[in-house]
């Protein structure tokens, strides 16, 4: 007989948990849903603040976000500041759905420490405008993550105290995250320090992709100094 104790086992299969995207999903039923994502009861009472200004609430994965009015986004955050306690910002950024109708969207994560709770309110910029009111007044956290946001896709925050590029030259024609920024760059458009002591700037920065491969600092040619 066999001894089995030395036969290989096959290898087990990680567990994974599919969230389907639907509408929403039910708490009881989802492994990812968290307690402190529960904040219905926060939704109902802006629902009611903002009127007809509440235009979506979407509950996936047991996390809450509402979307709301672009103009009604310093009367939000001061609702859920004051009223519900979430006056903690979390992070803020910037989203390129490239639709011909409301193309950008903030999103804005706000957290109520006290209570241990989370939730997303989001707003749509039209491209025609490119613009949304600040709300470092009422979370000086928002200071880098609006520059940051302007870096990336060019929208403006009225009222910020210092909007500049964080990452790009002031200068810098193009903004990296929207849709048709090319992946690889733009050839020439941010010239970059040269692969080789001696070499000349990069003004492409993936030449190789672009049938161009400048000399390895082993390949470049020796300066006076060095004959010497």
């Amino acid at each position: 007989m066999a001894d089995s104790s030395n036969t290989p086992k096959a290898p087990s299969t990680l567990p994974f948990s599919f969230v389907p995207q639907e509408p929403e999903t039910v708490v009881e039923n989802n492994p990812h849903a968290k307690a402190s994502s529960q904040v219905g009861d926060v939704m109902d009472a802006l629902k009611s603040h903002l009127g007809d200004d509440f235009h979506e609430l979407v509950v996936y994965a047991g996390e809450h976000t509402a979307r709301v009015s672009h103009s009604r986004i310093i009367d939000t955050c001061t609702f859920l500041k004051d009223e519900k306690g979430f006056k903690y910002l979390a992070d803020l950024g910037g989203i390129d759905r490239f639709t011909e109708d409301d193309r950008y969207e903030i999103y804005y994560n706000l957290v109520n420490i006290e209570d241990g709770k989370r939730l997303r309110i989001v707003i749509r910029i039209d491209e025609e405008s490119m613009t949304a009111q600040t709300v470092t007044n009422l979370y000086p956290a928002a200071n880098w993550n609006e520059r940051e946001c302007y870096d990336m896709f060019g929208i403006r925050f009225e009222g910020h105290p210092d909007l500049r590029r964080m990452y790009m030259p002031e200068d810098f024609e193009y903004y990296p995250l929207r849709k048709e920024f090319p992946l690889l760059g733009v050839p020439g458009s941010l010239p970059l320090p040269p692969q080789a002591p001696t070499g000349d700037l990069t003004e492409d920065p993936f030449p190789a992709a672009h049938g161009h491969k400048p000399p390895q600092s082993f390949e470049e040619v020796k300066s006076e100094e060095d004959n010497d």
